[in-house]
C-alpha cells in the first residue's frame, strides 16, 4: 500500500505513544536527568518527523529513535567532557566526582529496570502528589501538557510549571535513578500506587467538569498498573490495585445511561459488562492473594526483607477464591 503524506505522521504518533516510556527512561539511566532525557528523546522524535515523510517509518521505530537519541547523548557527554578538560588545565576538584556512564553498554541493557525506575522517579515522594500525577502521565503516559489539562480541567500553563518544577525538584535534590531495595522499595512502592489509584480514580469518577467519567484516564492507569506489574510480578500489592481497576473499569459503560445520567449499580445492564476485564482482574486478585498468603523468597537482588513485628491480629485468612 502506497504511504501518503500523512501517514508517517499517523506512524510517529502511535511510536511515539508506545516508546516514549521506554525511551525516556533508558536516557534518564545513561544522562542520570529526566529532564534531559526527556529533551534528547524529543529531539530523536523531531529528527524523525523530519525524515520519516521522506524516508518512510523505519522497520523498528522504536529502535530508530533509540539510536537516534543515543547519538544526541554521546554528544553531549563528549562536550561536556571537553569542558572537563578545560577546566583541568586551570584546576580540578575532587578527581572522579562525576561518573561518566558506558553508554554503549547501559544501552543494550533490558528496558524493565529502566521503566521501573522510571516510574519511581515519577512518583518520588519529594514531589507532591498533583506534581507526580503529571510527571506520571507526561513521562510514563505520552501524554502532551494540553492532554493532561483538559483531562484534570486545569489551566495548561498550571500542569507546565508542575513538571517544569518536577523535574527541576528531582534535579536539585540529586535523586538517583535507581529502584529502591529492602525496606525503602515497600515505602516508596505505596507512593507509586497512590498516583496510578489517583489517575484511574479521576477517570472512574470525575471530581469536576460535566462528564461523570473519564475512560481515557481509566485506560491510562490501567496500562500503567499492567506495566508495574509486569515489573514487579511478586509484589501482591501491585496485584491487588491491577486487580481493583480491572473489574472496576469493566463496568464504564453500564454507569453512565444514554442522556449522561449515571446509572447505580443495582440498575446497570450487566451485559455492558466487560467480561475480558473482569476475567483479568479475577486473575490478578487471585495472584495478590495466594502471594500475600506465602512467604515470598527475595531474588538475589534484593535485600532480605524485614521481619514482621506479631501484632496480635493474626494471620490473614488464604482461602483461595472459588471458582463459582
Amino acid at each position: 500500500m502506497a504511504v501518503t503524506a500523512t501517514d508517517p505522521h499517523r506512524a510517529i504518533d502511535a511510536v511515539w505513544r508506545i516508546e516514549s516510556a521506554r525511551l525516556i527512561a533508558g536516557l534518564a539511566r545513561m544522562v542520570r536527568d529526566v529532564g534531559l532525557a526527556e529533551e534528547l528523546a524529543q529531539e530523536a522524535l523531531v529528527a524523525a518527523l523530519e525524515r520519516w515523510p521522506e524516508s518512510g517509518v523505519p522497520e523498528n521505530p522504536g529502535a530508530w529513535l533509540m539510536t537516534a537519541a543515543k547519538n544526541r547523548a554521546i554528544d553531549l557527554l563528549r562536550r561536556r567532557k571537553l569542558l572537563e578538560r578545560k577546566q583541568e588545565e586551570v584546576g580540578r576538584e575532587v578527581e572522579g566526582e562525576v561518573e561518566t556512564p558506558d553508554l554503549d553498554a547501559a544501552i543494550d541493557d533490558g528496558v524493565g529496570d529502566d521503566l521501573l525506575g522510571l516510574v519511581f522517579i515519577a512518583c518520588h515522594p519529594i514531589l507532591s502528589p498533583e506534581a507526580r500525577v503529571a510527571l506520571t502521565l507526561r513521562l510514563l503516559g505520552g501524554l502532551t501538557t494540553e492532554e493532561i489539562s483538559r483531562a484534570f480541567l486545569v489551566p495548561e500553563t498550571t500542569v507546565a510549571q508542575r513538571i517544569v518544577r518536577a523535574k527541576r525538584t528531582l534535579a536539585e535534590a540529586r535523586v538517583p535513578f535507581e529502584v529502591p531495595r529492602g525496606a525503602d522499595l515497600a515505602a516508596r512502592l505505596s507512593s507509586v500506587l497512590e498516583v496510578i489509584y489517583l489517575v484511574f480514580n479521576e477517570g472512574y469518577s470525575a471530581t469536576a467538569g460535566d462528564d461523570w467519567t473519564r475512560p481515557e484516564l481509566c485506560q491510562d492507569a490501567l496500562r500503567l498498573g499492567r506495566i508495574l506489574a509486569g515489573l514487579l510480578p511478586e509484589e501482591p500489592e501491585v496485584h491487588a490495585l491491577a486487580a481493583l481497576m480491572e473489574i472496576q473499569a469493566s463496568r464504564l459503560r453500564a454507569r453512565v445511561g444514554p442522556s449522561g445520567e449515571p446509572v447505580l449499580l443495582l440498575d446497570q445492564n450487566r451485559a455492558l459488562w466487560d467480561q475480558l476485564l473482569i476475567q483479568r482482574g479475577l486473575t490478578a486478585l487471585d495472584r495478590a492473594v495466594l502471594m500475600r498468603c506465602r512467604p515470598p523468597l527475595p531474588p538475589a537482588t534484593r535485600e532480605p526483607a524485614p521481619r514482621r513485628r506479631q501484632t496480635g491480629r493474626g494471620s490473614p485468612r488464604c482461602t483461595r477464591r472459588s471458582s463459582k
